[in-house]
């Protein structure tokens, strides 16, 4: 609920801090054998180490439509469009430089040089397309629709999935595949429309029918969805009933399966209904309950930091990131792990060191 010297939402910096942390979980506990096969990806089936990212985007999608209503209303919508689309182009910046720092630039002797072809051929089919820049070009993509009424933004998240699902059977599905790229490549904002319209929505029922009146919309429509994509799945060669989420497949997958690499319709769809089911567990805890976890509130107030830091300080962690550790020492180093980023992200915060595009 939003307290009366912020408008922050306090369930919506919970749920996105324990999106942060799962992230640090999957991200840097997944290159230890000893963990559970769930916590991992596996982009043949749908894990929870798959149900984080997305969350990322249901969060976006809530913080979008509901800054873009306030700015238009303060500033106009000339100025408020403009301004959100200087923080879009910002964080697609970001992106494509973070994600392509490595010293393998520093060897090209020009543009000639074919390496040089060979690094950014790699940057667009694998490197640059990650988090921050799907992030980005999604919400370009619904950038016209956000604050358009529900009906119409239902509307382009049915007619991107299909388009992706259509592309897909086409060409796409094959040469994702060929080219090895990550979270669905270039054109995996078509799918990942489908959380940031999720989260539209969600911001809506909050602000209309507030914290305690969004619950039940947020489970019935949450579960509808984690069905119907459940339901896509079972069309491919894994049906006529394929395996259920969190749990491998029993036979062949193919452009219907839940795959986060391949950013199908099937694992957009099911994780956007996750998300709204596992946000709903935030509301009844955080504004109705009154409950907060100072970790989550520690990475949710300033989740693009620590998204950013998490790379770093997994670098100078990696001496000891045994990939073969008995599970008691991998929880140890995770738990370590944890406690840098936040006792970091924590000290940043205080000298107001916080990044918001």
């Amino acid at each position: 609920m939003t307290s009366p010297k912020s408008s922050r939402i306090e369930s919506l910096d919970q749920f996105r801090g324990y999106t942060v942390v799962g992230m640090l979980l999957v991200n840097f506990g997944g290159g230890f054998a000893a963990l559970p096969a769930v916590l991992k990806h596996h982009n043949t089936y749908c894990s929870y180490a798959d149900t984080i990212m997305p969350q990322f985007f249901f969060a976006v999608g809530f913080a979008l439509r509901l800054v873009l209503l306030r700015n238009m209303e303060s500033l106009g919508a000339p100025a408020a469009y403009r301004r959100t689309l200087r923080r879009i182009a910002m964080l697609v910046l970001l992106g494509v430089v973070f994600y392509n720092l490595n010293k393998n630039w520093l060897e090209v002797a020009g543009w000639r040089d074919p390496r040089f072809r060979e690094l950014l051929a790699a940057s667009w089919w694998r490197n640059s397309f990650q988090t921050l820049v799907h992030i980005g070009v999604t919400c370009l993509w619904l950038l016209p629709f956000i604050a358009r009424p529900t009906r119409m933004r239902l509307a382009v998240a049915a007619f991107s999935g299909l388009l992706h699902l259509g592309l897909s059977a086409w060409f796409w599905y094959g040469m994702l595949h060929e080219k090895r790229v990550i979270d669905g490549g270039p054109l995996g904002f078509l799918t990942w429309t489908l959380p940031v319209v999720a989260g539209s929505i969600a911001s809506d029922w909050v602000r209309n029918s507030g914290p305690r009146g969004a619950i039940l919309p947020l489970v019935v429509w949450g579960f509808a969805a984690m069905l119907g994509g459940y339901g896509v799945s079972c069309f491919g060669v894994g049906g006529p009933l394929a395996a259920l989420p969190f749990f491998p497949p029993v036979g062949d997958v193919d452009l219907w399966t839940m795959s986060q690499r391949a950013g199908s319709l099937s694992y957009l769809l099911f994780a956007s209904g996750f998300s709204m089911a596992v946000y709903a567990l935030f509301i009844v805890a955080c504004d109705v309950g009154r409950c907060r976890l100072a970790l989550f509130a520690v990475f949710g107030k300033n989740a693009l930091t620590a998204y950013i830091l998490h790379e770093l300080i997994g670098i100078a962690f990696s001496p000891i990131r045994q990939k073969d550790a008995p599970l008691w020492i991998a929880l140890l180093v995770i738990v370590a792990y944890v406690a840098v980023n936040a006792l970091v992200l924590a000290g940043l915060t205080r000298r107001k060191w916080v990044l918001r595009l």
